[in-house]
């Protein structure tokens, strides 16, 4: 009986050998890191840790009051550039209505004219330089524009906020993260394999995903082999894309993979 035994245990270790077992962890292919672009205070923060949040959903707004001032010197200086245009624009009409006149008389009278021509490109100069300053002026005003609507930091896609730096009242700076967004429904298992395992596998390959704390199976693919960034380790690493369906898991969850061993 014993002999019977030790055969059956053998046969399955056998019919099994062909399988092997790599673990691994899920990981999001979606991850937003959100920082700010601007130095200043927090006024608000919309979401905690755990919210979901949909593409533009509002995150966090920053203190105006030093933008408003600054908008509205930009916005004035425009303003103002726009009118001194017409000014010069009005004058240099009416210098050419005056020659106009003085051309269509009989005796004309050569010296004024010159001196109306003269004036003509002086008004001419200060008209393009005035245009110039419009121009410069519009750039500030939309830059002004541009920081905000980055006083709102707004969700860039759906997801999950899994880390949130800030709170009313902290002082930012530029380049500083404030909340990081992770996308729950585009999932991935990565694993690391040695390179005696990479002639058993390749892009495209279908393998069995195990997912234990929930006793979930699925299929998934192989979307992409890559050098692990540490060479000395001699690992591969493996990235796998599966379909979660309507299970709740998360990044960061423990993970098996099959692989077969190919004949």
């Amino acid at each position: 009986m014993k002999k019977i035994l030790i055969v059956t245990f053998l046969l399955i270790i056998n019919l099994q050998a062909d399988d092997i077992t790599i673990t691994g962890t899920v990981v999001s292919d979606g991850q937003k890191m959100i920082g700010s672009r601007y130095m200043g205070y927090i006024k608000k923060v919309f979401v905690k840790v755990g919210d979901k949040v949909k593409r533009e959903d509002e995150l966090y707004e920053m203190e105006s009051a030093e933008f408003d001032i600054m908008k509205s010197q930009a916005d004035l200086m425009l303003e103002q550039s726009k009118i001194v245009v017409e000014f010069w624009r009005k004058r240099l009409e009416n210098i050419n209505k005056r020659k106009n006149r003085l051309k269509n008389h009989k005796k004309m009278p050569i010296i004024e004219l010159d001196d109306l021509e003269a004036q003509a490109n002086n008004v001419k100069t200060m008209l393009t330089s005035a245009q110039v300053l419009v121009e410069q002026a519009s750039i500030k005003a939309k830059q002004m524009a541009t920081i905000f609507n980055y006083l709102k930091m707004k969700a860039p896609s759906d997801g999950v906020v899994v880390r949130r730096n800030i709170k009313p009242g902290d002082m930012v700076m530029p380049g500083m993260l404030t909340i990081m967004l992770t996308d729950t429904e585009s999932l991935e298992v990565h694993v690391s394999v040695s390179e005696s395992i990479i002639a058993m596998v390749n892009v495209g390959q279908q393998l069995v995903v195990n997912i234990p704390s929930i006793k979930y199976k699925t299929i998934g693919t192989i979307k992409a082999i890559v050098p692990d960034a540490n060479p000395m380790t001699h690992k591969i690493q493996m990235r796998i894309s599966f379909d979660k369906g309507d299970k709740n898991i998360f990044p960061g969850m423990y993970a098996k993979v099959i692989i077969k061993e190919k004949k």
